[in-house]
């Protein structure tokens, strides 16, 4: 007896080590997958997240593009550097609505111009926004348009006003010393319905009502300074 107690104490004097090794090597890889996994996880999470930003953008954006612009071009004159644009769009039933019960509606043209250079990043030269305000009178039973720099103009249908809308008066974007002489620009155009400007109950509604999201996709095109 006293010979199997001192052989078993010698055997796990023996081997207490390597288990006492071989314990402490699964604990380390335990610690380690462990880790991975929450890493992997993490970066799973950030990546559906991103994922589903992007969609939601992108649909965003594809519901905001009901506004084509159909021609935009730049012209030097004595006053300055004027655009000409025409677009192509309805106001929808919602939108219709509304400005027949005395929403005002706002449409903001943006335009600007840079200047590519190899050694740095394009130069912002021209950044220039004309807002377009549409109402309707209720008394008079007339459309009013107006638009800053200009008087206001009444018009008997909606039909006017879009006409109108669709193939808006020229504006000066740049004065005649603003741009560089025989230097090409690059021009983006867009048409939208400002929204930022609406009353603050119909921000909200607009946010959540694609109806309201009326808006073009950026226009591109060069233009060369005289």
């Amino acid at each position: 007896m006293k010979i199997m107690t001192a052989c078993s104490t010698r055997c796990f004097k023996r081997l207490d080590p390597e288990l006492t090794q071989s314990a402490a090597q699964y604990n380390l890889l335990h610690s380690i997958y462990r880790s991975l996994k929450h890493c992997l996880t993490t970066l799973l999470g950030w990546l559906q997240c991103a994922s589903l930003i992007l969609a939601l953008l992108f649909c965003q954006s594809l519901a905001a593009a009901e506004v084509s612009i159909n021609s935009a071009q730049i012209d030097a004159t004595d006053d300055g550097y004027r655009l000409s644009a025409s677009y192509g769009f309805d106001l929808n039933r919602n939108l219709e609505d509304a400005l027949v019960r005395g929403v005002p509606l706002y449409f903001t043209t943006d335009v600007q111009l840079t200047r590519p250079r190899w050694y740095w990043f394009d130069e912002l030269s021209i950044s220039a926004s004309r807002t377009i305000r549409i109402s309707y009178n209720v008394l008079t039973r007339q459309y009013h348009v107006s638009s800053s720099g200009q008087l206001q103009q009444s018009f008997a249908s909606l039909d006017d006003v879009m006409a109108m809308l669709r193939r808006p008066p020229r504006w000066v974007v740049a004065d005649k010393n603003a741009l560089k002489s025989d230097e090409t620009y690059n021009v983006t155009l867009r048409m939208r319905l400002d929204v930022t400007q609406l009353p603050k109950p119909f921000q909200i509604n607009a946010l959540n009502n694609s109806d309201w999201r009326l808006s073009s996709d950026w226009k591109e095109f060069t233009f060369k300074a005289e």
